[in-house]
């Protein structure tokens, strides 16, 4: 059980978090309309009308090789439909919390465009284990892979001095990342992450898959999301997309541990295409304009 302190500590960040206006009043109520379920492709078109930019993401995604579609599509209601709820709100949430990646932090040893990066490849990783080790759609390990270490932007935006503290005073070799965050912070970005996921009504396990990203936890499953998005982790670092202070990321808990030796074919199968998949994701969806030369 967490403590009491640790949870008003993250609601008190967030507080001022969300007085910030971070998601736009269109990726509100688009989000709001995916989650309540019962709008028309012709009420989604209506909102999408309003942002110039979300409906160049939507015809760019839906004409891209991606979908491989025989005749271009130029109608928003038509490519919605193609396209999906899961990867429409993706591509909300991805406009909406990308911004917040790009102003970096004015703490020497901590880059938010690096950490943008690292969430990406993490997100593609997440996708790509979800899809090719078992089966299931992977949109919803997409979604987590981009937000799960939103709390350290939030933690940065709103309380710098103490972020600036933690920063420079861990060490990953010898400190456990999450209890010297919350030695100094006060609590940790997972629980804040968790708790804004909630907020913007994700669904309950891709809020608890975030909250659990850094828990070695004996009885997690490697197909939930907290084992997904740890496994997509490790991936991401041994490619070389580690996040500060996020150095040294290891696999610690057993049941994921014997996972990955019993797939380790399928796993370096997705190491080796790993690459190309970032190229497409990142042509898609418009991941990395700013850093590509890091991403690719």
């Amino acid at each position: 059980m967490e403590s009491s302190s640790y949870h008003n500590t993250a609601k008190r960040y967030l507080d001022k978090f969300t007085g910030l206006k971070t998601v736009p009043p269109v990726a509100a109520r688009l989000i709001k309309m995916i989650n309540e379920d019962t709008a028309s492709l012709n009420d989604f078109e209506t909102v999408i009308r309003v942002d110039p930019t979300l409906v160049l993401r939507i015809l760019k995604l839906i004409n891209s090789a991606y979908f491989s579609l025989r005749t271009k599509i130029n109608n928003i209601s038509e490519a919605v439909a193609y396209i999906g709820m899961d990867n429409l709100r993706n591509m909300i949430f991805l406009d909406a919390v990308k911004n917040l990646f790009c102003k970096d932090s004015n703490t020497m040893e901590f880059s938010r465009k690096k950490l943008w990066v690292h969430c990406a490849v993490t997100s593609i990783c997440c996708q790509m284990v979800a899809e090719r080790i078992f089966a299931r759609k992977g949109e919803d390990g997409f979604l987590c892979g981009i937000l799960h270490d939103i709390g350290l932007i939030v933690e940065d935006q709103v309380a710098q001095e103490k972020f600036k503290g933690f920063c420079r005073t861990f060490d990953p070799v010898s400190q456990n990342l999450t209890d010297h965050e919350r030695k100094i912070m006060g609590t940790d970005h997972t629980f804040i992450g968790y708790l804004l996921a909630q907020q913007w009504g994700l669904k309950p396990d891709l809020c608890q898959g975030i909250k659990y990203h850094h828990d070695a936890l004996k009885a997690v499953k490697p197909d939930s999301h907290a084992g997904i998005l740890q496994i997509a982790e490790y991936l991401a670092f041994r490619s070389g997309y580690a996040a500060y202070p996020e150095t040294h990321t290891r696999i610690q808990s057993p049941p994921l541990l014997s996972h990955i030796k019993e797939n380790i074919m399928g796993y370096r199968a997705i190491m080796d295409d790993l690459p190309q998949e970032i190229e497409m994701i990142r042509e898609i969806y418009s991941f990395g304009d700013d850093n590509a030369d890091e991403l690719v």
